[in-house]
C-alpha cells in the first residue's frame, strides 16, 4: 500500500490519479499508523512552508515522518518541508536533510517558476533510470534548495537549483512529477521500485 499525506495544502487527487494510471492503489490520509505501515509514503505540498508545517503539526505528524523508514518521496513544497528550514517565513522543516530553502535566485526571470523546464545535471541513480540530461518537467514554485552533496538532479532558471534530493530513505523533487507526462510517470514507477 502506499500512502499520500494529507498535508491540507496540496492537489491530492491528481497524484492519486497519476498513480492509479500506474496501478497502484494509494490512500490519502494523515493517520500515523496508516503512515508508519505504509510501503511507500508520498509528501505533496503547495503554497507556503510556514502553513504546511503548520497543517503538519495539526496533525502531529512533525515527529512521525522523519522517523519513517519506508521510501519517501516529497514533491514541490513536500521537497523543501523535508529540509531544515525556510526562509519563506522563518520557518523549521523537518530536519531530514541537510540546507535550507531560499528564494529563488530568478535574476529577472518571472516569479514563480511556473511551467516545463530542463533538467540540467542528472545523476546516475535508480530513482532516475531511463531519464536525462534535456528530459522536461513541470516547475511551480518561488523557493528553491541549493545544490549539495544531497543533490540528484539539477535545473536551472537562470540560477541552478535542486531539482531532486536524495539521503537515505528520503527524495524529493520540485518538479511536479503528476503533471509532467511520460517522464513524471517514468519517475513515480522508479520511486514505486525502489529497493531501499
Amino acid at each position: 500500500m502506499s500512502v499520500i499525506v494529507d498535508t491540507g495544502c496540496a492537489n491530492l487527487t491528481s497524484l492519486k490519479f497519476a498513480l492509479e494510471r500506474l496501478n497502484v492503489r494509494a490512500v490519502i490520509t494523515s493517520d500515523s499508523k496508516l503512515i508508519k505501515a505504509a510501503d511507500r509514503v508520498f509528501l505533496p505540498g503547495v503554497g507556503s512552508a510556514r502553513y504546511a508545517m503548520h497543517s503538519l503539526e495539526e496533525r502531529n505528524l512533525v515527529t512521525v515522518i522523519p522517523k519513517l523508514t519506508q521510501p519517501v518521496l516529497g514533491i514541490c513544497l513536500g521537497m523543501q518541508l523535508l529540509m531544515e528550514s525556510s526562509t519563506e517565513g522563518g520557518t523549521i522543516c523537518l530536519d531530514v536533510i541537510p540546507g535550507s530553502v531560499k528564494a529563488l535566485e530568478a535574476k529577472g526571470s518571472r516569479l514563480p517558476h511556473m511551467g516545463w523546464n530542463t533538467l540540467s545535471q542528472v545523476k546516475n541513480t535508480p530513482l532516475f533510470h531511463g531519464i536525462s540530461v534535456d528530459d522536461s518537467f513541470y516547475f511551480v514554485h518561488s523557493y528553491a534548495v541549493s545544490l549539495s552533496s544531497y543533490t540528484l538532479a539539477t535545473a536551472d532558471y537562470p540560477t541552478a537549483f535542486s531539482a531532486a534530493l536524495g539521503k537515505n530513505n528520503f527524495f524529493g523533487v520540485q518538479f511536479h512529477p503528476e503533471r509532467s507526462g511520460a517522464k513524471g510517470w517514468q519517475l513515480l514507477k522508479n520511486f514505486l521500485e525502489l529497493k531501499i
